[in-house]
Parts: C-alpha cells; sequence; structure tokens
C-alpha cells in the first residue's frame, strides 16, 4: 500500500481552486455581458501598468510572448473598442497602444469580476480562515525565487 503524496493532493487541490475562481470570474463576466478572452485581459491589465502608451514590442517583452500574439490580441480589443493604435509623435514609424475609455471601464468591470469571484470562493471561511489564507497566499506568491 503507497502513501499518500500531500504535495500531490496539495497540487490538486489548488489546480481545482484555481479552476473554480476562473470558472466562478467567467460567469460574473458573462453575466456582465463582457466577452474577453484570459489573453485579452492579460493585456489590458499590462496595458494599465504603463504611464505612456507602449510599443508593442514592449508589450511583447512584458507578456514574454512574441510580438505576433500580441498583434492578434489587439487586433481583437481594437475591434471591441477596447484599445487603438496611435502613431508616436517622434517616430511615426512605431505604432503605439492606448486604452481607450472602453478599455478603462472593461477593466473596471474584470476587476469587479474578480472581486466577485473571489468573494464567492471565500465565502466559506471566516474572518480568521481569511486572515491565515491571505497570510499563506503572501508567502506563496512572494516567496523567495519567486519570479512574476
Amino acid at each position: 500500500m503507497s502513501t499518500p503524496d500531500p504535495d500531490g493532493l496539495l497540487a490538486e487541490q489548488l489546480l481545482r481552486l484555481t479552476r473554480r475562481l476562473h470558472r466562478s470570474q467567467k460567469r460574473q463576466l458573462e453575466s456582465a455581458d463582457i466577452a474577453i478572452t484570459p489573453a485579452q485581459s492579460r493585456l489590458l491589465r499590462t496595458l494599465a501598468h504603463y504611464d505612456d502608451p507602449p510599443r508593442m514590442a514592449d508589450i511583447a517583452a512584458r507578456l514574454e510572448v512574441v510580438p505576433r500574439a500580441v498583434t492578434s490580441l489587439v487586433d481583437g480589443l481594437e475591434a471591441s473598442g477596447c484599445v487603438r493604435r496611435a502613431p508616436d509623435p517622434s517616430n511615426r514609424r512605431v505604432i503605439r497602444i492606448e486604452l481607450t475609455d472602453t478599455g478603462r471601464a472593461t477593466l473596471r468591470a474584470l476587476r469587479a469580476a474578480r472581486r466577485a469571484a473571489a468573494e464567492d470562493i471565500l465565502a466559506p471561511l471566516t474572518a480568521e480562515q481569511r486572515e491565515v489564507f491571505g497570510g499563506l497566499l503572501s508567502t506563496l506568491v512572494d516567496g523567495p525565487g519567486v519570479r512574476c
């Protein structure tokens, strides 16, 4: 008889929790009538961190993807009005990607959906359990050697 692998069980639980969180967030977005892929969501969140509109190459480097992948994501977000391509004022050959008002509203809706999904997942926990869980998550997320 083999001994249970506690790390394997924990890994499986983390994966199940992540999937549950994603499903809940997806339901929240659908109820708000927001059609956006996880990759598009990540690109919008990335754009929000720039002080000035970035170039496609800057976005690709930050997301650690090939520039062609960013082009496809920007195409979809531009079609939905969330971003716009704009020429760089100092070099017209360079294209910058700007968030639009629609993009900022979509970001607000994404944040609200994430909060609602987290609340849904955390609902069974007491305040004390949430505090302990938050501390454990911070240790895992901010631990040594972790690169995000």
